[in-house]
C-alpha cells in the first residue's frame, strides 16, 4: 500500500498511472474539491492536512510501504511533514516534480521569496496583477494595497475561504478574479488588457502549472513579470517523470517482497 501526496492534475495522471501498474494506493488532499476529481478515477481519498506526526501515525497504522509525494511544487509544508513522516516511520519517500524551466534569460525577474516580489513590485506601481493564489496574499496585501499609484488585481480559485480572506484582509471585491484554470495566452491577454495590468507576479510552477501561458501572454503585451522561485527543499529522491518514479517504486516494493 502507497500513501500518495495528490492536489494537481498531473498528479492525479500519476496515481492512475500507479494504480494500473497493480499497485494499491491512497491518494491525500487538502480540499474536498480535489478530492472529487480524484475519486472520478475511482481513486481512494483522504481530504483533509497532516503534520509529520500525523503522517508517522498514517503509515504505521495502515501499514504504508513507501509514500510518494507529487504534492504541487510550493507546497512546501506538505512535502516537509511528508518526508520528515517518512523518515521517521523508516518507509521510503519518492518525490515526483514537474520539470523546473529556465526563465533568466527571458527579461523576467526571478526573486526567492513572495516577500521580495511584493518589494520588487511596490517599486514598479502600476496594476499588478498575482496570480500566486491567496495562501499568501497577505505578504502582498501588507505591502502594496492601498498604495498611491498601486492597484492590485488578485486572481485566484473561486472558493468560499479564499473570497473570506480576501474580505478579511480588505481585499476590494472589484480587483478580484475568482476563476479556475488553465488558461490560455488569449485568456491571460484579456484578462490583462481588460485591467490593464503593467505587472504580473506568478510562481515558478512549470509547464503543466500553465506558466507559458501567463508568460508569452505577458512577453507579447509588454507586461513585465515577477516570478518566485521554487522552494529549496532537499527530497532525496526526486523525479520529473512518470515512468522514473515508477521504476523506482516497483524497485523498493520488490526488495519488500511486495
Amino acid at each position: 500500500m502507497i500513501l500518495f501526496l495528490a492536489g494537481t492534475s498531473d498528479a492525479r495522471a500519476l496515481a492512475i498511472t500507479i494504480k494500473e501498474a497493480g499497485h494499491k494506493l491512497l491518494t491525500t488532499v487538502v480540499t474536498e474539491n480535489a478530492a472529487i476529481e480524484l475519486r472520478k478515477a475511482e481513486l481512494d481519498v483522504y481530504v483533509g492536512r497532516l503534520t509529520s506526526e500525523d503522517f508517522v501515525r498514517v503509515i504505521k497504522e495502515q501499514g504504508f510501504q513507501a509514500v510518494v509525494d507529487a504534492s504541487h511544487p510550493f507546497a512546501e509544508e506538505a512535502s516537509k511533514n511528508a518526508l520528515l513522516g517518512a523518515r521517521a516511520a523508516n518507509v521510503p519517500y519518492i518525490r515526483y516534480e514537474r520539470e523546473s524551466q529556465s526563465y533568466e534569460d527571458k527579461g523576467i525577474t526571478m526573486v526567492e521569496s513572495y516577500a521580495q516580489a511584493a518589494e520588487k513590485a511596490f517599486e514598479k506601481k502600476g496594476v499588478i496583477m498575482l496570480t500566486t493564489g491567496s495562501k499568501t496574499l497577505q505578504t502582498f496585501t501588507e505591502k502594496l494595497l492601498d498604495q498611491p499609484d498601486i492597484r492590485v488585481i488578485a486572481r485566484m480559485l473561486p472558493r468560499k475561504d479564499n473570497m473570506e480572506k480576501c474580505e478579511q484582509l480588505g481585499f476590494p471585491q472589484k480587483d478580484i478574479i475568482a476563476i479556475q484554470g488553465p488558461f490560455t495566452k488569449e485568456f491571460n491577454q484579456a484578462l490583462y488588457k481588460q485591467y490593464g495590468v503593467t505587472t504580473m507576479i506568478t510562481k515558478e510552477s512549470g509547464k503543466a502549472g500553465s506558466v507559458d501561458e501567463k508568460l508569452e501572454a505577458a512577453t507579447e503585451l509588454g507586461i513585465e513579470t515577477i516570478m518566485i522561485k521554487r522552494p529549496k527543499i532537499d527530497y532525496g529522491n526526486v523525479y520529473s517523470d512518470f515512468s522514473d518514479v515508477l521504476t523506482h517504486l516497483n524497485g523498493v516494493l520488490k526488495k519488500l517482497n511486495l
